[in-house]
């Protein structure tokens, strides 16, 4: 994109270490596209997990593509600027005016009478301003019995009875459209699919000839006997095939019957004729020329459909060739049966795969040969000629969610002063999480906990992320970070906080993952001696566990092996072993004398100063000491930005976006007294205090003046 030269004059203000537009008045918005898009703080963001309305998203975002770009904000800015009179009504409270649209143009008027007619639908006045609530449901401003330009033709449409049915019976089969005013009607695609497939069962009935003895060997009792034949067609066709190959090879025959195995497995269980087992059983018993029985001798999980054939198919077509009816059927006689059946079937076979066949024949064909397309078609051309209005009210629409929620959208976009100005909460942060007496206000919703793992830990922002539930709620993952306040040892996953998001619900927080970095430079003063008072008191629980395990080992020990042992006769009582005593006694003498040798050379060394030298001495050391962790948390510090957070959520930040100190104490509320209020320090169950601090410190400043005494004289 260009960069334009622009004379409007812009003001900017300073905050998150860079340089923001101020969005304040109508000519900022109506020379938004003359701002070089470098000095925009956001590129594109995308239009899910924000606290903004979704369907104004779903406005701005013109391709579909899930992200709202620099291009589509400025075609939004300049419609809205064109569409109003005054571009200060952008600014003011959610409401758009009727007097506030410009009419000068045929959209505008258009527009401004769309405008009108919602108004006298919603039952306001031409005073009222218009809300997005109005417009919330479109269904209440469009009526079933008017066109509204949707293409959509509702049965309400017409006072004819016929094109009445004709639209219930399109509904029906094919399914009904939506419409505008909520119902349900037909469109061109459903009518053009319901007299096609008409057409097609039309067609289908007009090539059965029932009086045709070829085509219904069985007159109107051809289509019963079709069904039974095909039940056990393939079970028939088997059993001849069978026959055959016994016939082609001896052999053949004890094979293609079942082995006895067969029926050794069925005798251990209790059988019927609904066996799987005895159904997969061949139909009769296999041998070269064998004739299919059709009473004894036929498998039994067959019996009911083979009487069925029997009655309906073979004795019909076979009993009017012969006085006595068969009692089996020949490999001749069923080459002959399926012969006399196939028209039949192949016409069924051809039958048309639509829900149309729940209409009568008749009807069928007296909607094919009646003109209800025409006038229907008619109706739906009539509908989409009434789009004005229709069309405008999607335009009213767009022009009030604009007003309302568009400059909140600049404000998070063009620059980030709703997040660093603190009247509103930015449209990122989602809610507030309280763990450990603390609140966390930079609380962003995680769609990607890959991409977060990979970006997070270049924001340089303390970082917890939740799984948050809530009753009747699918489970929302969310990260805060941690701005203020001391966090050693503080979150390990499994803890558990409460969430609170923007319509003020609680939620259940569980933390699942912590990215730990420094949160003050008075925290990693101290995190040193923290460390190693850490270490030590560690090492101490190791040491005193090894013990208590040796001691306890030696004793269990000791008393297996004194009840396992005879009796041995009373040993002499050991003496004392003066050498060993007195080797422990001075071994714990020279540890102690050179513990005071090196304290006394520290104190001998730092008194031998002038006065003013120790307190810089000291504090030297303490500088040895923190001095490297204090380094480190003031570059960690120094980089802390919004810019990953964002990022791993799918936005293109254009610029760092530092969280200072002082602003990172904002986001992070710790707990506080209020004003005023009163507190007994009286605790009953206090730790009791002891002397010994003070006796020691007592001791000090002694030997102190001691030894400044004796160096003075």
């Amino acid at each position: 994109m260009a960069t334009i030269q622009s004379q409007h004059k812009w003001r900017f203000f300073r905050s998150g270490g860079f340089d923001q537009v101020a969005l304040d008045s109508a000519a900022d918005l109506q020379h938004l596209t003359e701002l070089d898009p470098k000095l925009w703080t956001v590129l594109n963001c995308p239009t899910t997990g924000l606290e903004f309305d979704c369907r104004t998203l779903a406005l701005l975002d013109q391709d579909g593509d899930g992200q709202i770009r620099v291009p589509e904000i400025l075609s939004a800015v300049r419609w809205s600027c064109e569409r109003v009179l005054d571009a200060e009504i952008m600014f003011k409270a959610p409401g758009l005016p009727l007097s506030a649209i410009k009419d000068q143009d045929a959209e505008g008027a258009n527009l401004k009478a769309a405008a009108l007619r919602v108004l006298e639908i919603t039952g306001k006045t031409e005073a009222d301003p218009l809300q997005v609530t109005d417009l919330a449901d479109k269904t209440l401003l469009f009526s079933p019995h008017h066109f509204n330009g949707d293409g959509v033709v509702m049965a309400e449409l017409t006072a004819d009875p016929e094109l009445v049915q004709l639209i219930t019976e399109i509904i029906q089969t094919q399914g009904g459209q939506p419409d505008r005013s909520g119902g349900l009607g037909i469109h061109s695609d459903s009518l053009n699919a319901f007299y096609q497939q008409a057409a097609a069962v039309v067609d289908w009935h007009a090539a059965a000839d029932p009086a045709d003895p070829l085509f219904c060997p069985l007159a109107d009792k051809t289509n019963d006997a079709v069904a039974a034949f095909e039940a056990v067609k393939a079970k028939v066709d088997d059993f001849f095939v069978r026959c055959q190959l016994a016939a082609f090879d001896n052999r053949a025959a004890e094979a293609l019957n079942p082995a006895v195995a067969v029926y050794d497995l069925l005798s251990n269980k209790a059988i019927s004729s609904s066996d799987k087992d005895v159904a997969a059983l061949p139909l009769a018993a296999i041998a070269a020329g064998q004739s299919l029985p059709l009473g004894e001798g036929i498998n039994p999980a067959w019996a009911s459909a083979m009487s069925q054939f029997k009655l309906l198919v073979v004795d019909p077509l076979l009993g009017s060739k012969s006085k006595t009816k068969a009692a089996h059927l020949t490999a001749e006689q069923w080459k002959s049966i399926c012969q006399q059946l196939e028209p039949w079937r192949l016409w069924q076979a051809a039958k048309p795969d639509t829900s149309l066949h729940q209409l009568a024949a008749e009807r069928l064909q007296a909607i094919v040969a009646g003109d209800g397309k025409a006038r229907l078609e008619a109706l739906i051309a009539q509908d989409r000629s009434a789009s004005v209005f229709a069309d405008n009210v999607d335009a009213v629409e767009r022009l009030v969610r604009y007003q309302r929620d568009l400059v909140t959208l600049l404000r998070n976009f063009v620059s980030l002063s709703d997040f660093y100005q603190s009247k509103n909460k930015a449209i990122f942060q989602i809610g507030t999480l309280y763990l450990d007496q603390r609140s966390c206000e930079l609380v962003l919703k995680v769609s990607d906990m890959a991409r977060h793992a990979t970006m997070a830990p270049f924001s340089g922002c303390y970082l917890v992320y939740c799984t948050c539930e809530r009753k009747g709620e699918a489970p929302l993952q969310i990260v805060a970070a941690l701005t203020g306040g001391d966090v050693d040892e503080l979150m390990v996953p499994g803890r558990n906080g409460v969430f609170y998001d923007r319509q003020g619900r609680d939620w259940r927080a569980m933390v699942t993952k912590v990215v730990a970095q420094p949160v003050s430079i008075g925290q990693a003063f101290w995190s040193p001696y923290k460390r190693v008072a850490a270490f030590i008191e560690s090492q101490i629980q190791k040491f005193a566990a090894s013990r208590d395990k040796d001691i306890e080992t030696k004793t269990n020990t000791g008393v297996t092996a004194v009840a396992a042992a005879p009796a041995p006769a009373t040993p002499a009582a050991a003496g004392f072993d003066i050498a060993k005593f007195a080797g422990i006694f001075a071994a714990m003498g020279l540890a102690v004398g050179a513990i005071g040798t090196a304290l006394a050379a520290m104190i001998a060394g730092l008194f031998s100063l002038v006065w003013w030298q120790i307190p810089l001495v000291i504090a030297a050391v303490f500088i040895l000491i923190s001095g490297p962790s204090m380094l480190m948390a003031f570059l960690t510090l120094r980089r802390r930005n919004l810019g990953p957070l964002l990022d791993a959520n799918g936005w293109a930040v254009n610029t760092r976006a530092k969280i200072n100190v002082p602003f990172g104490a904002a986001l992070t509320g710790l707990a506080r007294l209020p004003a005023g209020a009163k507190r007994s320090l009286a605790d009953p169950f206090a730790e009791k205090k002891r002397s010994w601090g003070t006796l020691l410190i007592l001791l000090l400043v002694l030997a102190g003046a001691v030894f400044w005494w004796f160096k003075l004289n």
